[in-house]
């Protein structure tokens, strides 16, 4: 998908160029309307610590935001996103067992959950970013297309606010 040939990415990518992280939690619901899901996160690769900072949030309860504001690369879905610099998902998170989530994230109630890293640029080796997650409350395996999408979507995000 490019930016001129989705009305979405558009938008998105308008709205990042013009308010930069303030537009975030704008963002997120574009994105979480886009792909049917009720919960997400934009997470930044902070340089200095290594960690993922939190920078936007929605539908994630309070029990868990002072877990999730500053993940370990490796940690949980999104930390393992950032480490394989590829997404993670999980088709029913409150029945996985698989490990890739933190045992607190069942605390969102939602089922179908990816976390997708966020490049500056095209393909898994440039340069990480953020991880962008979307969630669900009913099961759900994303598909190819949906991947892409959301890759788009983050590479808008990044570009958007390393140049804003």
């Amino acid at each position: 998908m490019t930016t001129k040939d989705n009305p979405t990415l558009q938008k998105v990518d308008a709205l990042i160029k013009d308010g930069g992280e303030s537009a975030l939690a704008e963002v997120l619901d574009i994105i979480l309307d886009h792909f049917g899901c009720v919960t997400g996160t934009v997470h930044v690769l902070n340089c200095v610590t290594g960690l993922l900072d939190l920078k936007a949030q929605r539908g994630i309860p309070d029990s868990i935001l002072e877990t999730i504001s500053a993940i370990p690369v490796g940690k949980g879905m999104a930390g393992l996103a950032a480490k394989r610099h590829a997404a993670v998902q999980v088709c029913n998170l409150q029945t996985d067992e698989s490990g890739k989530a933190k045992p607190a994230a069942k605390d969102t109630k939602m089922e179908g959950c990816i976390a997708a890293p966020m490049f500056l640029k095209a393909g898994p080796h440039d340069d990480l970013f953020g991880i962008l997650g979307v969630a669900m409350p009913t099961s759900h395996d994303y598909s190819e297309e949906e991947i892409a999408d959301l890759d788009d979507f983050g590479r808008v995000i990044a570009v958007g606010l390393t140049e804003s």
